[in-house]
């Protein structure tokens, strides 16, 4: 297990400091320091060239002439006309707004409930800077005695955001919002009529359904919640990496099966079985998972593949991403003289 457990390493890296700046609402200022609030724990791949495994790199190209561009004769330009641009430099474009490049500006505060989750983006954590303890434990402890939270302009890698500034426990988070002009209305979309009848929705439909999440209601946990294609894809790679190298291509069995769906024919009938099933949302998931081991035990015998073949499936080295996942490995010299012999 020592690739995975060297991943996990990486992972727990503290997290590392954007910038440092001040949140400023009237004659106040707070001097705080940006961090990111999240860590990306998405599986990672290389694109390899599979007659050779080496890595494929990527190079910036002028379209016009096809050549290689190096970094430092790469600018940024904003194009006002078709194949016409005026360049700009990041000073230009830090100048162009100082007061808010290193600056969290309130504009004003409003209850946290009228921000709705449509508009926010990405999270960050606020921590003080330069003996700025007192201050920001006065502006968070304020924010939550009256229940608001600030609304904010901040600039982040060249651009400006708008921002929400929220107390989250002994922390100040700083969300970045989307604007309105980034949010699609409701009306791009057909759904259907918010009022029960105008959309054929029966009153005894809606008991049942309000009483279904009556019992599937539970409190927020996310540590309960996990990313099971990271840990099956990684717990696959591991495996590969144990089994040794081998030029043959061969399947890998998939850990499990994706569950069966099944056709809607009747709203009513699936939800008074739903409802029989009983229980909170967490035994409805236990009452599913037995049903998805009781499906394994019953599977046809012809799926499960001969001995030999297992012993072989257990030598591969490069995931593909479908039924049949397969691997291609290399083998040594001494493996090649026996099998000649």
């Amino acid at each position: 297990m020592l690739l995975l457990t060297e991943f996990n390493f990486r992972e727990r890296a503290m997290a590392h400091m954007i910038w440092k700046g001040a949140i400023s609402f009237g004659l106040v200022h707070v001097p705080v320091q940006l961090y990111p609030a999240t860590k990306s724990e998405k599986v990672g791949f290389n694109l390899l060239d599979k007659r050779t495994i080496d890595p494929i790199g990527y190079r910036q190209i002028n379209k016009r002439t096809g050549k290689e561009v190096t970094r430092e004769n790469i600018v940024r330009g904003y194009e006002y006309e078709k194949d016409r641009y005026v360049v700009l430099t990041d000073e230009e474009i830090r100048a162009a707004n100082p007061e808010s490049t290193q600056t969290v500006d309130i504009l004003a505060f409003v209850d946290a409930p009228d921000i709705p989750f449509l508009y926010l983006d990405t999270p960050y954590y606020l921590t003080p800077d330069r003996k700025g303890e007192k201050v920001y434990a006065l502006l968070r402890d304020a924010m939550k005695a009256t229940g608001k939270i600030g609304v904010a302009n901040v600039v982040m890698h060249n651009k400006q955001h708008l921002a929400a500034l929220i107390p989250v426990g002994p922390m100040l988070a700083l969300n970045t919002l989307r604007w309105a002009s980034e949010v699609r209305p409701f009306d791009e979309f057909k759904v259907p009529d918010e009022s029960a009848k105008k959309s054929g929705v029966t009153s005894r439909e809606l008991d049942m359904a309000k009483k279904l999440i009556a019992d599937m209601s539970d409190t927020w946990d996310p540590s309960e919640y996990k990313d099971t294609f990271r840990d099956d894809i990684l717990a696959l790679v591991d495996k590969k990496v144990q089994a040794g190298k081998t030029e043959e291509v061969v399947d890998i069995e998939t850990p499990r099966e994706a569950r069966r769906s099944a056709d809607i024919l009747d709203l009513s009938d699936l939800l008074k079985r739903s409802l029989g099933r009983g229980g909170k949302g967490k035994a409805a998931t236990r009452a599913a998972a037995s049903d998805d081991t009781d499906d394994e035990e019953e599977a046809p015998a012809k799926r499960r593949a001969p001995a030999k073949k297992a012993a072989r499936r257990a030598t591969g080295a490069t995931a593909k991403t479908s039924s049949g996942t397969t691997a291609r490995k290399t083998t040594s010299t001494a493996a090649r003289k026996r099998r000649a012999a």
